[in-house]
């Protein structure tokens, strides 16, 4: 994230009004989409990301798949975790990159934990630690942004 990038989003106020959710709307490759701290805003982040990899960019649907699933975890991770109002989700495609960012107020950093057989739960990480080309938190003045990055074919 650039210094730009970083003050942009960092200046959006937490109070913003979320969309309701379903039928988040908005584009995400255009900008931060805000969306509500609940449950549901992981299937509406599913659905925006989907649709610009998919409509917007026409990628693989193999790829889309995969940075769909990742979508969902971090989002996920974020309506649990956090205890935000609102998060941010922000989708960008630098060159031969797709890289995903979801903002939200907490400055605790997402901890990758070892994964056994048998858990039911906290495996979000581990996904996208093992299906993306890499990942990371950047601290914000007042919160983080939990991204990943994945390889995508220039048209």
């Amino acid at each position: 994230m650039t210094g730009a990038d970083t003050a942009r989003a960092a200046s959006d106020p937490e109070g913003d009004p979320a969309p309701a959710v379903p039928g988040a709307g908005g584009d995400p490759t255009a900008g931060e989409i805000r969306l509500p701290n609940r449950p549901e805003s992981a299937s509406a982040a599913r659905a925006l990301v989907r649709s610009a990899l998919l409509d917007r960019w026409g990628l693989p649907e193999a790829l889309a798949e995969d940075v769909v699933l990742l979508v969902s975890e971090l989002v996920g991770n974020a309506v649990r975790h956090t205890g935000a109002q609102t998060l941010g989700l922000r989708v960008r495609r630098p060159a031969g990159r797709i890289r995903v960012e979801v903002r939200d107020p907490s400055r605790e950093l997402p901890c990758l934990l070892p994964v056994h057989g048998l858990d039911v739960s906290g495996r979000g990480l581990f996904l996208v630690d093992h299906l993306s080309d890499r990942w990371g938190a950047d601290l914000l003045p007042h919160g983080k942004t939990t991204w990943f990055e994945v390889r995508a074919e220039e048209r």
